[in-house]
């Protein structure tokens, strides 16, 4: 295997000891056949020059990476699913594989599966996963992180040569396994886990894990109040998570505890979509029956989940501590929102009240007229210095109600940026790159019917070239 001076491979999480894993085998697929391949993000961990053997020995057979973990670990945790408490969770079809260092920031990151077989978390389970689970979940990371959306990425994607049986496919359907970048894998419902089995050493010693090698800032905060400090951070980083999600009209659907992890990144995507239009009631998932995790819903579940793990805390903490640090999430996510609206529409920030008037602004105007969601960031990118083009767009005649002199009253407040890219061809567009779930049925529709991707390779050209507009902006990597 071609070494690359960017790869520096770490083994950290096994330092927590076998109390908090399982180490486990890969399952042996009759087939291999790379369907995705992130070449942008193997070079920032120095993978880049593997070649398509090497790829598949360490991504569809999972042979130990040079340095890494001898086997791979599958993670115990707990977590509240649609608010009911389930004590036999954990990595069931997944394992934390290897862990690696960013070449850009030094950051410790996690590969992690989805697919790779049973384990003894799988719950009856096959421990597998559907190639078009596999094609939406790449389709969904490439297109948050495009947007500025702090998620995990799509590292790999290969079809494994199975016919699965699935209640919500037609049934059988193609089988792969997906291996997932990410930042941490610790999850609110790994702390939840440890406080069911009142077991405060490892409580203290997973929240000394997570300060030395994820919220290391944290480092010097005095021992009795560290526990606060965490979650207080955990909070603010969760509510900027849940800010983006906002402002790029996504819904997750599946909420649950053990979905949200302690450095505030997006992962494990099930019955996602993107909001057609702004509408507080819209779900995602089939069996979300009482809209539990509705798009208008998702900053109230973040903020019940970090409840639940101010409690896993409370062996580590005052409570008036902990209740203290839960207070950051709602002013951060008010914070977060206009800042991010803001980055997507290219605009200076102002001050905070006239930041918090235009996302008040734009909010109603989205919600009242249900103009297209993505139409109007792309129509007004860099606000009024996009007149002329926003009166071409197709959304034309809401730009002329009554509803939107407000926003546009508050564009006058708001220079556009520097780097709002507007000569670049994207804004040149008849229309923006979106996600719908229309479109995702129809990329999906021709690789299940003739094994044809063309649409799905053009659809990721379309949101490279999105994210290579928005990139100047700023947007989180």
């Amino acid at each position: 295997m071609p070494l690359s001076p960017n790869y520096r491979p770490e083994t950290i999480h096994a330092g927590l000891g076998d109390d908090f894993y399982d180490a486990v085998a890969a399952a042996e697929f009759p087939e291999h056949i790379i369907r995705h391949r992130n070449d942008r993000w193997a070079a920032r961990v120095g993978l880049e020059a593997l070649n398509e053997a090497e790829w598949i020995a360490h991504f569809g057979r999972f042979e130990p990476l040079p340095g890494g973990f001898p086997q791979p670990l599958a993670l115990r945790y707990h977590g509240h699913q649609f608010r009911h408490y389930n004590h036999e969770l954990g990595d069931g079809r997944g394992f934390l594989f290897a862990q690696l260092r960013d070449a850009r920031d030094g950051r410790l990151l996690d590969l992690g599966t989805k697919g790779s077989g049973q384990t003894p978390w799988s719950r009856r389970g096959d421990g597998r996963l559907t190639l078009k689970g596999g094609v939406r979940e790449v389709l969904a990371t490439e297109m948050l992180e495009a947007l500025g959306v702090l998620t995990s990425k799509s590292f790999s994607l290969i079809e494994t040569g199975e016919a699965l049986m699935r209640g919500d496919e037609p049934s059988p359907t193609r089988s792969s396994v997906l291996t997932r970048l990410s930042h941490s894998h610790i999850r609110i419902g790994t702390f939840q886990r440890l406080a069911y089995f009142e077991d405060k050493a490892s409580i203290a010693r997973l929240l000394e894990h997570c300060i030395a090698h994820y919220l290391t800032d944290l480092a010097e905060v005095p021992a009795e109040r560290r526990a606060a400090a965490f979650l207080e951070e955990v909070s603010r980083r969760v509510a900027k998570l849940g800010a983006q999600w906002m402002v790029a009209g996504f819904v997750h659907g599946v909420l649950n505890s053990d979905n949200i992890n302690i450095t505030g990144e997006s992962f494990d995507y099930g019955p996602w979509r993107f909001a057609p239009h702004y509408d507080p009631q819209f779900t995602a998932a089939y069996f979300d029956e009482n809209g539990l995790y509705a798009f208008g819903r998702q900053p109230g579940a973040l903020a019940w989940n970090l409840t639940r793990l101010a409690e896993s805390l409370l062996p580590m903490a005052v409570q008036a501590d902990l209740e203290k640090a839960l207070d950051v999430f709602e002013p951060t996510l008010q914070r977060e929102f206009a800042m991010a609206l803001m980055s997507r529409l290219g605009l200076d920030g102002a001050d905070q009240k006239a930041d918090a008037m235009l996302a008040k602004v734009v909010l109603e105007f989205l919600g009242t007229t249900k103009a297209p969601f993505e139409r109007f960031f792309f129509d007004w990118r860099g606000g009024l210095a996009s007149m002329a083009r926003a009166a071409s767009s197709p959304s034309a005649d809401h730009y002329a109600t009554p509803e939107f002199a407000a926003v546009l009253e508050a564009f006058g407040e708001h220079a556009t940026t520097r780097d709002a890219n507007l000569a670049h061809p994207y804004y040149q567009r008849a229309a923006p790159c979106s996600m719908l779930i229309d479109e995702v049925e129809a990329i999906w529709a021709p690789i299940a019917q003739s094994d044809d991707w063309s649409l799905f390779h053009a659809k990721l050209a379309a949101i490279d070239e999105m994210r290579a507009a928005y990139s100047p902006a700023g947007y989180a990597a």
